[in-house]
């Protein structure tokens, strides 16, 4: 039975709600209302591929191509960041394995490996995943990535920020890029406008 439409005065009382809970708090919230964690307890049927003690894969009920596997972590983390770093080396092992597995059991030429990190990337669950769709010759799929133009400056602006960003985050100190990086760049700026 669908729940009944929530009204302003409940969704803003529940926002509220939310602003003020400790990550903790905030956590558990999330989990009892994702679908996925339903799907990991075993409270949601799917047709499961893979599992071992940290992840699950499902085969996605909508799939962009037969085969199409959701590649989890069993624990409920948002985004890519959120997730341990020993969390993050399995679930791309697992990833390399299920891929492996498309390319034999189900004759794929190829697979994509996706993950939309945040509403703005596409992510339309609220439970990280690992997409992993089979590909084969002009199956109608199409995954362009735009090319868009950028100056120089802006490129270099960019670079500087992830860089600092990058080592503050891995607890190094940023170099100095030298004449030689700079130059490498500008050649393979080069390179892509000629082609």
């Amino acid at each position: 039975m669908p729940s009944p439409q929530m009204t302003e005065q409940q969704i803003a009382e529940l926002k509220e709600k939310i602003k003020n809970m400790s990550p903790g708090e905030l956590k558990e919230f999330q989990k009892k209302q994702c679908v996925f964690c339903h799907i990991i307890s075993g409270k949601v049927q799917s047709k499961k591929v893979y599992e071992d003690e940290k992840a699950l894969a499902i085969l996605d009920i909508n799939p962009a191509n037969p085969g199409h596997v959701l590649l989890m972590p069993k624990e409920h983390y948002s985004i890519l960041p959120q997730l341990p770093e020993d969390q993050i080396a399995h679930i791309f092992m697992v990833a390399k394995s299920l891929s492996n597995a498309c390319l034999r059991a189900l004759g794929a030429h190829g697979t994509n490996i996706i993950v939309a990190n945040g509403v703005a990337a596409g992510q339309k669950a609220n439970h990280f995943m690992v997409h992993i769709i089979p590909r084969k010759e002009e199956d109608g799929l199409v995954f362009d990535l735009p090319q868009k133009k950028i100056d120089q400056k802006k490129l270099s602006e960019t670079k500087e920020k992830l860089a600092g960003r990058l080592a503050e985050l891995m607890g190094k100190k940023q170099k100095k890029t030298d004449e030689a990086t700079d130059s490498s760049l500008d050649r393979i700026s080069g390179l892509l406008k000629d082609g």
